[in-house]
């Protein structure tokens, strides 16, 4: 079957004796056993459930690993996955990540024994350099949050095997549907699947989908032992996205370039980044590993004072954090996503107060454009 179709079909299990055509929420956090000798499929909600188990299978097919897990956010399945790590791993990981993951690998991590490398994952020469004998992972975001940086993972993906890491690549901002990390190379998929994949900024969620089933079995474990798993209903509300997510996908993704392309010719915008742009140095990779640009353009202004025009004045667009709902919404990272980030270092790398990022919607892209041109001249 074709993504399309495997978005709502892709777990041919799910029919139950009632027949229902949705799979229903099994809001129980215990089961019945059959006998002493006899165990049932499900025993307790922490290690597994029917309708988180039929959403797990679902996004392990869509992303083409042998099995995924459905967490409780998308934090708590990164965290999940660095505590599978050896102990006292090296990690080298892109070095324009989203603020929650540095805050995670410097302030919890790095305690506990992990050392952390941060670089641009984009120059193979830079990342070879940085492997040490207790290297153990390479973690990549690609496209990158929220500098819109480009990975090329194919190349990644032989490094790492040329030395025995795991790649481990964040999904969030393409998803399946536009990047299959797997196919190219990774050993585990993460996503926070309160974006794109769940849709309409109603839950949070989170995933890992692991390569092989001797990686799954390893992670499931800690999965199982933590305990921060999906919730029956958070569940059932990630399903119901997955099932318009080509759908929503297509829409952004065509929302998005005419954007960015409108932001590039205005005189106020100093720098736009947007992967979809021919000159973005990421571009020829991006046409390589991928089947579309994502929903994600960050934009840095000319004048402070216009940054506070266009948050306080936007009425389409919602001055909010989060990203890949169906609404469009404006992020100030400085403030935001990235507070976490020291200021010098922040700034260093063009995240300043002049730096704005916008997740494109599902709105008409006029009225979009209309709403930022008269946020900037308000």
């Amino acid at each position: 079957m074709r993504f399309e179709t495997l978005c709502l079909h892709a777990d041919e299990n799910k029919k139950d004796e009632w027949g229902t055509l949705t799979m229903p929420i099994c809001q129980s956090a215990t089961f019945v056993h059959k006998g002493v000798d006899v165990p049932s499929e499900y025993s307790y909600s922490r290690l597994s459930n029917p309708t988180r188990a039929h959403l797990e299978h679902t996004v392990a097919v869509l992303e083409g690993g042998a099995a995924a897990f459905a967490f409780s956010s998308g934090m708590a399945a990164i965290t999940t996955v660095m505590k599978a790590l050896p102990p006292n791993s090296h990690v080298i990981a892109s070095d324009d990540l989203y603020g929650g993951s540095l805050r995670l690998f410097r302030n919890v991590n790095t305690f506990e024994g992990m050392r952390f490398d941060f670089v641009d994952t984009g120059d193979i020469g830079k990342v070879e350099a940085l492997i040490a004998e207790d290297t153990r992972a390479l973690y990549i975001e690609t496209p990158s949050n929220p500098l819109i940086q480009v990975s090329d993972l194919a190349a990644l993906s032989s490094l790492a095997k040329k030395h025995n890491l795991l790649l481990i690549v964040d999904n969030t901002f393409l998803t399946p549907y536009f990047q299959k990390p797997i196919a190219l190379g990774a050993d585990i998929v993460v996503h926070s699947g309160t974006k794109y994949l769940g849709g309409h900024n109603d839950t949070l969620a989170g995933f890992a989908v692991c390569r092989t089933a001797e990686l799954a079995e390893r992670l499931g474990y800690y999965y199982k032992t933590f305990g921060s798993c999906l919730a029956p209903f958070d569940s059932f509300l990630i399903e119901r996205g997955i099932k318009t997510l080509p759908l929503r996908m297509n829409a952004i993704n065509a929302n998005a370039q005419k954007i960015a392309s409108w932001l590039r010719g205005r005189e106020e915008v100093k720098k736009v980044y947007f992967v979809g742009f021919e000159d973005h140095a990421g571009y020829a990779v991006t046409k390589r590993q991928t089947t579309g640009f994502g929903g994600m353009i960050s934009f840095e202004v000319k004048d402070v004072q216009l940054v506070n025009r266009i948050l306080a004045n936007v009425k389409v667009f919602q001055y909010a954090e989060s990203l890949g709902g169906v609404e469009s919404l404006v992020t100030y990272p400085m403030k935001q996503t990235h507070a976490d980030v020291p200021k010098e270092e922040r700034e260093a790398r063009g995240i300043n107060d002049r730096f704005l990022r916008i997740s494109v919607g599902v709105e008409n892209v006029d009225d979009l454009i209309e709403d930022l041109e008269q946020a900037i001249i308000s």
